[in-house]
């Protein structure tokens, strides 16, 4: 699955992670590391298993927990409609 950003929406990493900017909406979106590691992953051209294997491999996570973790949050940016495949 590719996973791309919608066209009005933005990343900015900050120290801390990154913001997620909704020009159609007007709204931010706050991700930490992790979560922009899972996105770039994703974007990428990446799998969610193997973003979950990245993300086990960084942090002291279990497989099962990392893929949770991705699975996760392409669920919450999909219904916010930031991104698409």
């Amino acid at each position: 699955m590719a996973v791309k950003l919608r066209a009005d929406v933005t990343l900015t990493e900050t120290g801390a992670g990154g913001v997620l900017l909704d020009e159609r909406a007007s709204r931010y979106f706050q991700l930490n590391r992790t979560g922009v590691l899972i996105l770039r992953t994703l974007i990428d051209g990446r799998s969610p298993e193997q973003a979950a294997e990245i993300l086990a491999e960084r942090y002291p996570v279990t497989a099962e927990q990392a893929r949770t973790d991705v699975d996760s949050l392409h669920r919450s940016l999909t219904a916010a409609g930031l991104i698409t495949e």
